[in-house]
């Protein structure tokens, strides 16, 4: 299967380290929720990911986005392996909640074959195809909004997906776009579907219209909108 942009999240049930979800619909609620999945529990690259992902849940947080992790390994290992997570990260070693955020346990692979999550190239010792690592954006009406593989061996930026997020919850309640390294605070980019006069309403502070050799008008910065 291969998602799309735009595609609706199919639902699932899955044991977690945190119990059974029987509808993932239903977890996520009325929430935005990053699903990211990882080649194997007790490898090096995913352990830096889960912690630092725990480190940044109060980020997460005041965003309303709610993590979880997927990992071709059983409930029983998911739970012994965050107890290194914790100690890799420095994370407080109380058990009451288990952890930040609920890890998938996938051991038949079902849902890396359904979101295409698998890595031809990395396999595990029994020659299964491990899962890449893959970060899914969801947003509360269960759509993908953002879709990022990266390889096995190479480790998530987790401030770039935080960036990302702040992005697309601005765009999708604002006439506008958001330009090459913008973080959160930065100027905008006014949508070009937003004539000229539509754009004096819906930007009370003005906006600047910049130059270019083409003369059209069509870059235009305005202060970021409050949500």
């Amino acid at each position: 299967m291969s998602l799309r942009l735009g595609d609706k999240i199919p639902n699932f049930s899955a044991d977690t380290n945190e119990g059974r979800i029987d509808s993932f619909h239903e977890w996520i609620g009325d929430s935005w929720a990053v699903l990211f999945s990882h080649p194997a529990d007790f490898t090096p690259v995913c352990t830096t990911e889960l912690a630092r992902m725990a480190q940044l849940m109060i980020e997460f947080e005041k965003r309303h986005v709610k993590p979880i992790a997927l990992s071709c390994d059983s409930v029983d290992s998911h739970r012994r392996w965050i107890e290194d997570i914790k100690s890799f990260g420095s994370l407080p070693k109380s058990t009451e909640p288990p952890f930040s955020f609920p890890i998938i346990a996938d051991v038949e692979r079902k849902l890396a074959v359904q979101f295409g999550m698998l890595d031809p190239d990395e396999k595990d010792a029994k020659g299964l195809p491990l899962t890449c690592r893959a970060a899914f954006v969801i947003g509360p009406e269960k759509t993908l909004k953002l879709s990022i593989l990266y390889p096995a061996t190479t480790g998530r930026n987790f401030d770039e997906i935080i960036r990302v997020i702040d992005s697309l919850q601005l765009t999708a309640v604002k006439k506008v776009a958001t330009p090459a390294d913008w973080k959160s605070g930065g100027d905008c980019m006014i949508v070009p579907t937003v004539s000229a006069e539509e754009a004096k309403q819906l930007f009370p502070d003005g906006f600047k219209t910049i130059a270019v050799p083409s003369g059209k008008e069509y870059i235009r910065l305005t202060k970021q909108p409050p949500l």
